[in-house]
């Protein structure tokens, strides 16, 4: 003989079932709200953060990455040096952590092209004209070359001005 569940267990296993999917929801909730949002960059830009008060010391966990200068009012600003995560660390005199938020850089994609010949890669902004942009990941030829041209032109460009 087979039991047949009655209308008032569907209703009771139901009811089990919503309370824990509400359970799990609000745990994954407090979760995510105890993760810190990351502080995106992009590669070779700076974005401004407003610090906590009384910061006495900060730590960038890998300054490949991101580059941390300090300025006066509580404000950092955060320059993407690599691609990839690393965190901020802002400490009191005691030790105490004030603030510890990851950093995303990130590259640039409006108007970015990249061109593949074979396994070398060239970077080019293109906006609104394409034109040669040095990129990490670029072919070294092309990286040195680029970054050649660069240097010379702004040494042309400085010994060309007038002397103060």
């Amino acid at each position: 003989m087979t039991a047949t569940p009655s209308h008032s267990d569907f209703a009771r296993n139901l009811r089990r079932a919503l309370a824990a999917t509400l359970i799990a929801a609000a745990t994954l909730a407090i979760g995510a709200a105890g993760a810190a949002e990351p502080i995106a960059v992009t590669l070779d830009q700076a974005k401004v953060v407003k610090m906590p008060e009384k910061v006495a010391t900060v730590v960038v966990g890998n300054p490949l990455i991101a580059d941390v200068s300090i300025q006066a009012g509580g404000i950092m600003v955060i320059t993407g040096k690599g691609y990839g995560m690393t965190n901020v660390v802002a400490l009191d005199r005691a030790g105490n952590v004030l603030l510890d938020r990851p950093v995303e850089v990130r590259g640039a994609h409006e108007g970015m092209i990249v061109v593949y010949r074979g396994i070398d890669r060239e970077s080019y902004n293109c906006a609104p004209n394409c034109e040669q942009r040095v990129t990490l990941g670029d072919t070294q030829k092309y990286f040195d070359a680029t970054l050649g041209q660069t240097t010379q032109r702004n040494d042309k460009a400085q010994s060309a001005a007038p002397a103060r």
